[in-house]
Protein backbone atom coordinates (compact mmCIF):
# COMPACT_ATOMS: atom_id res chain seq x y z
CA UNK A 1 0.00 0.00 0.00
CA UNK A 2 1.31 3.45 -0.87
CA UNK A 3 2.26 5.65 2.07
CA UNK A 4 -0.11 8.63 2.58
CA UNK A 5 1.20 11.88 1.20
CA UNK A 6 2.02 14.68 3.67
CA UNK A 7 -0.84 17.17 3.73
CA UNK A 8 -0.10 20.92 3.95
CA UNK A 9 -2.60 22.60 6.25
CA UNK A 10 -3.68 26.09 5.15
CA UNK A 11 -1.90 28.83 7.05
CA UNK A 12 -4.19 30.90 9.30
CA UNK A 13 -4.50 34.52 8.13
CA UNK A 14 -2.83 36.91 10.56
CA UNK A 15 -3.83 40.51 9.74
CA UNK A 16 -1.30 41.99 12.20
CA UNK A 17 1.55 40.06 10.62
CA UNK A 18 0.43 41.06 7.16
CA UNK A 19 0.21 44.72 8.14
CA UNK A 20 3.69 44.67 9.64
CA UNK A 21 5.10 43.08 6.49
CA UNK A 22 3.60 45.93 4.46
CA UNK A 23 4.68 48.61 6.96
CA UNK A 24 8.40 47.78 6.91
CA UNK A 25 9.02 48.45 3.18
CA UNK A 26 6.77 51.53 3.28
CA UNK A 27 8.72 53.11 6.13
CA UNK A 28 11.94 52.22 4.32
CA UNK A 29 10.92 54.69 1.62
CA UNK A 30 12.17 57.49 3.90
CA UNK A 31 9.14 58.48 5.96
CA UNK A 32 7.19 59.99 3.03
CA UNK A 33 4.37 62.22 4.31
CA UNK A 34 1.76 60.50 2.15
CA UNK A 35 2.77 57.13 3.59
CA UNK A 36 2.55 58.45 7.16
CA UNK A 37 -0.92 59.82 6.48
CA UNK A 38 -1.96 56.51 4.93
CA UNK A 39 -0.78 54.69 8.05
CA UNK A 40 -2.56 57.11 10.39
CA UNK A 41 0.69 58.58 11.72
CA UNK A 42 -0.14 62.04 10.31
CA UNK A 43 -3.31 63.89 9.24
CA UNK A 44 -4.02 66.52 6.61
CA UNK A 45 -5.77 69.53 8.18
CA UNK A 46 -7.59 70.19 4.91
CA UNK A 47 -9.41 66.89 5.40
CA UNK A 48 -9.88 67.25 9.18
CA UNK A 49 -12.75 69.15 10.85
CA UNK A 50 -11.37 71.58 13.46
CA UNK A 51 -13.27 74.06 15.63
CA UNK A 52 -10.49 75.91 17.51
CA UNK A 53 -6.73 76.32 17.79
CA UNK A 54 -4.24 77.61 20.34
CA UNK A 55 -0.44 77.89 20.41
CA UNK A 56 2.16 77.49 23.14
CA UNK A 57 5.90 77.48 23.69
CA UNK A 58 6.49 74.52 26.08
CA UNK A 59 10.11 75.38 26.80
CA UNK A 60 9.38 79.11 27.06
CA UNK A 61 7.67 81.29 27.88
CA UNK A 62 10.55 83.60 26.94
CA UNK A 63 13.37 83.32 24.42
CA UNK A 64 16.98 84.54 24.63
CA UNK A 65 19.19 85.87 21.80
CA UNK A 66 20.65 82.96 19.85
CA UNK A 67 18.12 80.52 21.29
CA UNK A 68 15.89 78.16 19.31
CA UNK A 69 12.55 77.00 20.75
CA UNK A 70 9.81 74.75 19.41
CA UNK A 71 6.19 75.80 19.08
CA UNK A 72 3.22 73.51 19.69
CA UNK A 73 -0.17 74.12 18.10
CA UNK A 74 -3.23 72.40 19.59
CA UNK A 75 -6.41 71.82 17.62
CA UNK A 76 -9.80 70.89 19.05
CA UNK A 77 -12.21 68.93 16.85
CA UNK A 78 -15.99 69.30 17.06
CA UNK A 79 -16.23 66.04 19.04
CA UNK A 80 -13.72 67.37 21.62
CA UNK A 81 -10.80 65.31 20.38
CA UNK A 82 -7.42 67.08 20.65
CA UNK A 83 -4.84 67.07 17.88
CA UNK A 84 -1.25 68.30 18.33
CA UNK A 85 1.44 69.26 15.88
CA UNK A 86 4.37 67.02 15.04
CA UNK A 87 7.80 67.73 16.48
CA UNK A 88 7.71 69.07 20.05
CA UNK A 89 3.99 68.27 20.28
CA UNK A 90 4.60 64.64 19.21
CA UNK A 91 1.27 64.77 17.40
CA UNK A 92 -0.12 64.08 13.95
CA UNK A 93 -0.70 67.57 12.54
CA UNK A 94 1.77 68.56 9.83
CA UNK A 95 3.58 71.88 10.16
CA UNK A 96 3.47 72.10 6.37
CA UNK A 97 -0.31 72.67 6.72
CA UNK A 98 0.28 75.67 9.00
CA UNK A 99 1.54 79.20 8.36
CA UNK A 100 3.67 80.91 11.03
CA UNK A 101 4.18 84.67 10.65
CA UNK A 102 6.91 85.87 13.05
CA UNK A 103 7.87 89.31 14.33
CA UNK A 104 11.38 89.94 15.78
CA UNK A 105 12.00 86.16 15.82
CA UNK A 106 12.31 84.00 12.70
CA UNK A 107 10.53 80.70 12.06
CA UNK A 108 11.38 77.58 10.09
CA UNK A 109 9.07 75.05 8.45
CA UNK A 110 9.29 72.64 11.38
CA UNK A 111 7.59 74.81 13.99
CA UNK A 112 10.76 76.28 15.52
CA UNK A 113 11.32 79.96 16.30
CA UNK A 114 14.78 81.50 16.56
CA UNK A 115 15.98 84.83 17.94
CA UNK A 116 19.09 86.35 16.31
CA UNK A 117 22.27 86.39 18.42
CA UNK A 118 22.70 90.16 18.12
CA UNK A 119 20.79 91.72 21.07
CA UNK A 120 20.31 94.96 19.16
CA UNK A 121 17.65 93.17 17.09
CA UNK A 122 15.50 92.41 20.13
CA UNK A 123 16.51 95.04 22.70
CA UNK A 124 13.37 96.60 24.18
CA UNK A 125 11.02 94.52 22.00
CA UNK A 126 8.59 91.63 22.43
CA UNK A 127 8.60 88.85 19.86
CA UNK A 128 5.32 87.69 18.39
CA UNK A 129 4.02 84.89 16.17
CA UNK A 130 0.73 84.64 14.33
CA UNK A 131 -0.37 81.13 13.39
CA UNK A 132 -2.96 80.52 10.67
CA UNK A 133 -4.20 77.53 8.68
CA UNK A 134 -4.78 78.15 4.95
CA UNK A 135 -7.34 75.32 4.75
CA UNK A 136 -9.28 76.77 7.73
CA UNK A 137 -9.30 80.58 7.28
CA UNK A 138 -11.37 81.03 10.44
CA UNK A 139 -8.59 79.65 12.67
CA UNK A 140 -6.00 82.03 14.11
CA UNK A 141 -3.71 81.96 17.13
CA UNK A 142 -1.52 84.78 18.49
CA UNK A 143 1.41 84.32 20.85
CA UNK A 144 3.62 86.95 22.47
CA UNK A 145 7.16 85.76 23.29
CA UNK A 146 9.00 87.92 25.85
CA UNK A 147 12.75 88.41 25.38
CA UNK A 148 14.92 87.27 28.27
CA UNK A 149 18.57 87.91 29.02
CA UNK A 150 18.61 85.59 32.02
CA UNK A 151 20.54 83.00 30.01
CA UNK A 152 23.94 81.29 29.98
CA UNK A 153 25.61 82.76 26.89
CA UNK A 154 28.90 81.39 25.51
CA UNK A 155 31.40 83.24 23.32
CA UNK A 156 33.94 80.71 22.06
CA UNK A 157 37.18 81.72 20.36
CA UNK A 158 39.14 78.59 21.28
CA UNK A 159 41.79 77.13 19.01
CA UNK A 160 40.95 74.32 16.62
CA UNK A 161 41.64 70.66 17.31
CA UNK A 162 44.78 69.21 15.77
CA UNK A 163 44.51 66.69 12.97
CA UNK A 164 44.47 63.00 13.95
CA UNK A 165 47.38 60.82 12.89
CA UNK A 166 46.86 58.11 10.29
CA UNK A 167 46.66 54.50 11.43
CA UNK A 168 49.61 52.31 10.56
CA UNK A 169 49.30 49.52 7.98
CA UNK A 170 48.99 45.94 9.19
CA UNK A 171 51.84 43.61 8.33
CA UNK A 172 51.44 40.81 5.80
CA UNK A 173 51.02 37.23 6.96
CA UNK A 174 53.86 34.83 6.18
CA UNK A 175 53.47 32.05 3.62
CA UNK A 176 52.90 28.49 4.83
CA UNK A 177 55.73 26.01 4.39
CA UNK A 178 55.58 23.43 1.63
CA UNK A 179 54.21 19.99 2.39
CA UNK A 180 56.64 17.16 3.04
CA UNK A 181 55.87 13.46 3.29
CA UNK A 182 54.90 11.42 6.31
CA UNK A 183 55.17 8.12 4.37
CA UNK A 184 57.45 5.91 6.52
CA UNK A 185 58.89 4.37 3.38
CA UNK A 186 59.61 7.71 1.78
CA UNK A 187 59.71 10.47 4.43
CA UNK A 188 60.60 14.08 3.64
CA UNK A 189 60.64 17.19 5.84
CA UNK A 190 58.00 19.90 5.61
CA UNK A 191 59.11 23.38 4.62
CA UNK A 192 59.40 26.21 7.15
CA UNK A 193 56.75 28.93 7.18
CA UNK A 194 58.00 32.42 6.39
CA UNK A 195 57.89 35.25 8.93
CA UNK A 196 55.07 37.79 9.05
CA UNK A 197 56.08 41.35 8.25
CA UNK A 198 56.01 44.14 10.81
CA UNK A 199 53.10 46.55 11.08
CA UNK A 200 53.97 50.17 10.32
CA UNK A 201 53.89 52.88 12.98
CA UNK A 202 50.83 55.06 13.48
CA UNK A 203 51.19 58.72 12.52
CA UNK A 204 51.52 61.38 15.19
CA UNK A 205 48.59 63.72 15.87
CA UNK A 206 48.94 67.35 14.81
CA UNK A 207 49.25 70.18 17.33
CA UNK A 208 46.12 72.01 18.49
CA UNK A 209 45.55 75.53 17.22
CA UNK A 210 46.38 78.58 19.32
CA UNK A 211 43.51 80.79 20.48
CA UNK A 212 43.66 84.46 19.49
CA UNK A 213 43.85 87.35 21.98
CA UNK A 214 40.35 88.27 23.14
CA UNK A 215 39.19 91.73 24.17
CA UNK A 216 36.10 91.99 26.43
CA UNK A 217 34.42 95.30 27.20
CA UNK A 218 31.70 95.59 29.86
CA UNK A 219 29.39 98.41 30.83
CA UNK A 220 26.20 98.64 32.88
CA UNK A 221 22.83 99.75 31.66
CA UNK A 222 21.39 101.01 34.92
CA UNK A 223 17.71 101.14 35.80
CA UNK A 224 15.08 99.20 37.73
CA UNK A 225 16.48 96.01 36.19
CA UNK A 226 20.21 96.56 35.43
CA UNK A 227 21.66 94.74 32.44
CA UNK A 228 25.26 94.25 31.33
CA UNK A 229 26.23 95.33 27.84
CA UNK A 230 29.21 93.23 26.74
CA UNK A 231 31.28 93.09 23.57
CA UNK A 232 33.74 90.28 22.82
CA UNK A 233 36.25 90.89 20.03
CA UNK A 234 38.83 88.50 18.59
CA UNK A 235 40.28 87.53 15.21
CA UNK A 236 38.53 90.41 13.46
CA UNK A 237 35.09 89.44 14.80
CA UNK A 238 32.91 91.28 17.32
CA UNK A 239 30.00 89.74 19.20
CA UNK A 240 27.56 91.66 21.40
CA UNK A 241 25.68 90.40 24.44
CA UNK A 242 23.06 91.74 26.81
CA UNK A 243 23.18 89.82 30.09
CA UNK A 244 20.88 89.89 33.08
CA UNK A 245 23.28 89.64 36.06
CA UNK A 246 20.42 88.33 38.22
CA UNK A 247 20.78 84.76 36.96
CA UNK A 248 22.32 85.22 33.52
CA UNK A 249 25.99 84.74 32.66
CA UNK A 250 28.51 84.96 29.83
CA UNK A 251 31.36 82.46 29.46
CA UNK A 252 34.24 83.61 27.26
CA UNK A 253 36.48 80.82 25.99
CA UNK A 254 39.92 81.21 24.46
CA UNK A 255 41.31 77.74 25.21
CA UNK A 256 44.15 76.22 23.26
CA UNK A 257 42.87 73.60 20.85
CA UNK A 258 43.41 69.95 21.85
CA UNK A 259 46.08 68.03 20.01
CA UNK A 260 45.07 65.43 17.47
CA UNK A 261 44.99 61.77 18.49
CA UNK A 262 47.90 59.58 17.45
CA UNK A 263 47.16 56.91 14.88
CA UNK A 264 47.01 53.23 15.86
CA UNK A 265 50.09 51.19 15.02
CA UNK A 266 49.58 48.46 12.45
CA UNK A 267 49.34 44.84 13.65
CA UNK A 268 52.23 42.56 12.83
CA UNK A 269 51.55 39.87 10.24
CA UNK A 270 51.05 36.31 11.43
CA UNK A 271 53.90 33.88 10.73
CA UNK A 272 53.25 31.18 8.15
CA UNK A 273 52.54 27.63 9.35
CA UNK A 274 55.25 25.03 8.93
CA UNK A 275 54.55 22.37 6.33
CA UNK A 276 53.58 18.87 7.49
CA UNK A 277 56.25 16.28 6.94
CA UNK A 278 58.80 14.10 8.66
CA UNK A 279 59.83 16.18 10.42
CA UNK A 280 57.31 19.04 10.10
CA UNK A 281 58.62 22.47 9.23
CA UNK A 282 58.84 25.31 11.74
CA UNK A 283 56.22 28.05 11.76
CA UNK A 284 57.40 31.56 10.92
CA UNK A 285 57.51 34.19 13.64
CA UNK A 286 54.86 36.87 13.88
CA UNK A 287 55.77 40.38 12.78
CA UNK A 288 56.03 43.10 15.38
CA UNK A 289 53.15 45.51 15.92
CA UNK A 290 53.78 49.08 14.86
CA UNK A 291 54.10 51.83 17.45
CA UNK A 292 51.01 53.93 18.18
CA UNK A 293 51.43 57.52 17.14
CA UNK A 294 51.86 60.22 19.77
CA UNK A 295 49.02 62.63 20.51
CA UNK A 296 49.62 66.14 19.29
CA UNK A 297 50.49 68.90 21.73
CA UNK A 298 47.66 71.25 22.82
CA UNK A 299 47.58 74.78 21.49
CA UNK A 300 48.15 77.89 23.57
CA UNK A 301 45.28 79.74 25.18
CA UNK A 302 44.70 83.31 24.10
CA UNK A 303 45.22 86.20 26.48
CA UNK A 304 41.88 87.65 27.64
CA UNK A 305 41.67 91.34 28.53
CA UNK A 306 38.54 92.55 30.32
CA UNK A 307 37.92 96.30 30.40
CA UNK A 308 34.98 97.16 32.62
CA UNK A 309 33.19 100.33 33.63
CA UNK A 310 33.36 101.06 37.39
CA UNK A 311 29.56 100.69 37.66
CA UNK A 312 29.80 97.14 36.30
CA UNK A 313 32.37 95.99 38.86
CA UNK A 314 29.79 94.49 41.23
CA UNK A 315 28.49 92.26 38.44
CA UNK A 316 31.75 90.81 37.12
CA UNK A 317 30.86 87.48 38.78
CA UNK A 318 28.44 87.00 35.89
CA UNK A 319 31.37 86.80 33.46
CA UNK A 320 33.35 83.54 33.39
CA UNK A 321 36.67 83.23 31.58
CA UNK A 322 38.50 80.16 30.30
CA UNK A 323 41.82 80.29 28.44
CA UNK A 324 43.38 76.92 29.17
CA UNK A 325 47.04 76.92 28.19
CA UNK A 326 47.26 80.71 28.26
CA UNK A 327 48.34 83.50 30.64
CA UNK A 328 46.13 84.83 33.45
CA UNK A 329 43.40 87.21 32.26
CA UNK A 330 43.96 90.95 32.57
CA UNK A 331 41.30 93.18 34.19
CA UNK A 332 41.23 96.95 33.62
CA UNK A 333 38.79 99.35 35.25
CA UNK A 334 38.03 102.46 33.25
CA UNK A 335 34.96 104.27 31.86
CA UNK A 336 33.20 102.26 29.13
CA UNK A 337 30.53 104.13 27.17
CA UNK A 338 27.31 102.37 26.07
CA UNK A 339 28.11 99.80 23.38
CA UNK A 340 25.00 100.59 21.31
Amino acid sequence: MNAPKHQHLPTKWNPRLAASLVLVPLLALGGCTAVKVKLGMRVYLAKTPVSSMQASLPKGPAIAPGEKLALVAQFTQPDGKILLTEGQGKGKVLWSDITVTPTVVTADKKGNVMLPHDPRVSDGKVAHVTITVPSHPDLRAELDIPITYDYSFVSNFSGSKGSDGNNGLDGLSGASGTMGSTDPNNPSPGGNGSNGTNGSDGGDGGPGGNAPPVDVRVTLRSGAHPLLQISVSAAGKRRLYLVDPQGGALTVKADGGPGGSGGRGGRGGQGGSGGIGTPSGSSGSNGSDGRNGFDGSPGKGGIITVTYDPQAKLYLKSIHLSNRGGPPPIFKEEPVTPLW
